[in-house]
């Protein structure tokens, strides 16, 4: 089928997030307490993530996993709905314009993109619909046509989102991936051309040590 790109999405295309868009779309809704009220225990474990005390990846995969029970009861279209929203209102505003311009080039040369992110399918395909891509994300848990507000397999990381981006590309070449946490590097590695964007410390020491692309500005 021609060769394949494969990209994070948050931190790597947008420097939004599913998590706080989704906070401000609880508000939007009416359900603003509810959601404070899931945040304030949750705020020291986020100071200690952010400074390393705990696994940063390790707390944003349980904060995924956590945030889904806002979502039970919503059937496909309010998904779809929701989804758009985040996009609208959070990820697609704070894009990182060098990067997407570079995947459209790559796209225009023939290249196959494919997102590959542990956030939410539906958000991952309302962002991969915006520039022309296929979105391997997180699935939600659907029974009677409705979200029942957990997980339907593995959040999309490390290991299981390399393996999705091997089983995406097939007999293909994969010529070039984008990530910007050390939870990208065993997709990076699957690239002839990995690339580190705005990379995490771990991440920017593996890039330098291996020669890989970094994107600063």
């Amino acid at each position: 089928m021609g060769d394949l790109v494969a990209t994070d999405l948050e931190g790597t295309l947008t420097t939004g997030a599913t998590w706080r868009g989704t906070g401000h779309w609880l508000e939007s809704t009416g359900r603003k307490w509810a959601y404070r009220r899931f945040l304030l225990p949750r705020l020291p474990s986020v100071l200690l993530a952010r400074r390393g005390v705990i696994d940063r990846q390790a707390f944003r995969e349980r904060w995924v996993h956590d945030l889904t029970r806002f979502l039970a009861g919503l059937d496909g279209p309010a998904l779809d709905e929701y989804a758009r929203w985040i996009v609208d209102n959070e990820l697609w505003p704070q894009r990182r314009e060098a990067v997407l311009a570079e995947l459209a080039d790559r796209a225009r040369a023939g290249c196959r993109i494919v997102i590959a992110s542990g956030t939410y399918q539906p958000v991952a395909d309302a962002f991969a619909q915006r520039v022309g891509a296929l979105a391997l994300g997180t699935p939600l848990e659907m029974r009677d046509g409705r979200a029942t507000g957990r997980l339907g397999g593995q959040v999309g990381t490390r290991d299981s989102k390399a393996h999705a981006v091997r089983l995406a590309a097939g007999a293909d070449r994969i010529v070039g991936a984008y990530g910007d946490t050390e939870a990208d590097i065993p997709m990076l590695e699957l690239a002839d051309g990995p690339v580190a964007v705005h990379p995490d410390r771990e991440l920017r020491r593996v890039a330098l040590e291996r020669g890989w692309r970094i994107i600063d500005g």
